[in-house]
């Protein structure tokens, strides 16, 4: 049985090793090979010296010599063609040369068995060609995104912005790259001043006002779009975000009598269990049987529902201040309920359910005021304004 076993797992085993090797030579034949070097440089990781590896240092000897040749022809023609716009890819492909040497490099020596010899890899040092091509796709960057931002189209300051942000990647501080990254940021963000207007017939005090417009905890802002709820000098406005206070309803404190009769059957201790002629009933070791002792209790219970509630009504605009269109509007309601039920019984609490135990712990409490009810309600209303603004950007 051992023997079967192990037979069936050595033949699983090569089973395996023979379909990452073929898999391996059909990304070889197909063009694909970094990732066939890919392949076989992660199964000679281990045991590299085993005779079943030895498929995978032919092909990854085989693949890297043919993509070296693919990138260096590739590269020929690049320089040849001379296109600044190609500069990024020149820059690209040698470094994917060293990395890709860099990746067979701890492998090294990796034996062929039957030639007697090591495999060989064709390495070269590309640093000063990775340090040229750096430098002109620096400069190639830096002269475009400065071309880009000497326009006032926000669409351009933002294509300059990511050049500028690969740059820096690239070739941190760049001459004065932080700087125009900063401008490029600031010029391309959208800026949405964001107030509230009152038509209801409450008074909203000032503060209240200030903490429906806190958005700063929301995390509204994405990257090119900047929300104010207090103007700021220096800032030209491009999108206004009103929120248009439409209703706000808040009920009359309210408190519920409700009385009710509660019966439950429980266990109170144990009893004798006594047989139909009042005698008591043994078992098999002459002990007298002991019973549950089922109990009927009831209570009269008192029920105290404090409830107050407040509704708000509002709509969002977005509005263009560009032209004074308005673009879109968003209705939403929000409500927030303050409830608080307690409890009284004469009898035997144990008559009701268990989860209800709680409501005899508690008292009545003092009710929110309204302002304390409205805040509660912003709280919501901020949420779902978030929402709106997450769905529905200003600039599609």
């Amino acid at each position: 049985m051992l023997m079967k076993k192990i037979a069936f797992l050595l033949s699983l085993f090569i089973l395996i090793s023979s379909c990452g090797v073929k898999q391996t030579k059909n990304l070889l034949s197909s063009g694909n090979y970094d990732e066939a070097i890919n392949n076989a440089v992660s199964n000679l990781r281990t045991n590299k010296d085993k005779k079943g590896r030895q498929d995978y240092v032919y092909l990854l000897e085989e693949a890297f010599v043919k993509v070296k040749e693919r990138d260096l022809n590739t590269l020929n023609l690049l320089v040849k063609d001379a296109n600044p716009a190609q500069l990024e890819k020149i820059y690209n492909t040698y470094l994917q040369l060293n990395d890709r040497q860099e990746k067979i490099k701890p492998l090294l020596p990796l034996r062929l068995i039957k030639e007697g010899r090591n495999a060989i890899f064709p390495f070269d040092n590309y640093d000063d060609q990775i340090i040229e091509s750096k430098n002109a796709l620096s400069g190639y960057f830096y002269t475009n995104a400065k071309k880009l931002m000497a326009t006032s189209d926000k669409m351009n300051f933002r294509k300059a912005y990511d050049d500028l942000n690969y740059l820096n990647q690239i070739n941190p501080n760049y001459k004065d790259v932080l700087r125009l990254m900063d401008d490029a940021k600031f010029k391309g963000s959208d800026y949405v001043s964001v107030y509230t207007k009152n038509e209801t017939n409450m008074i909203i005090p000032i503060h209240l006002q200030n903490d429906l417009l806190d958005f700063s905890t929301l995390g509204l802002n994405d990257k090119w779009t900047v929300y104010h709820s207090n103007k700021q000098r220096g800032i030209d406005y491009d999108y206004g975000m009103m929120i248009n206070f439409r209703q706000i309803y808040i009920s009359p404190e309210q408190i519920k009598e409700n009385e009710f009769v509660k019966e439950r059957i429980i266990k109170d201790g144990v009893k004798k269990l006594i047989d139909a002629n009042g005698k008591e009933v043994l078992d098999e070791k002459e002990k007298v049987v002991m019973v549950d002792n089922l109990k009927t209790v009831n209570a009269l219970i008192y029920e105290f529902r404090q409830f107050k509630s407040c509704q708000i009504t509002a709509k969002v605009d977005y509005l263009n201040f560009r032209n004074n269109q308005l673009l879109q509007s968003f209705p939403i309601t929000s409500e927030f309920i303050f409830e608080n039920i307690y409890s009284t019984y004469k009898g035997d609490r144990r008559a009701s359910d268990d989860n209800y135990y709680s409501n005899f712990d508690k008292k009545a409490i003092a009710f929110p005021s309204n302002e304390q009810m409205v805040y509660d309600t912003g709280e919501d209303l901020k949420a779902k304004i978030k929402d709106v603004i997450s769905r529905n950007p200003i600039r599609n």
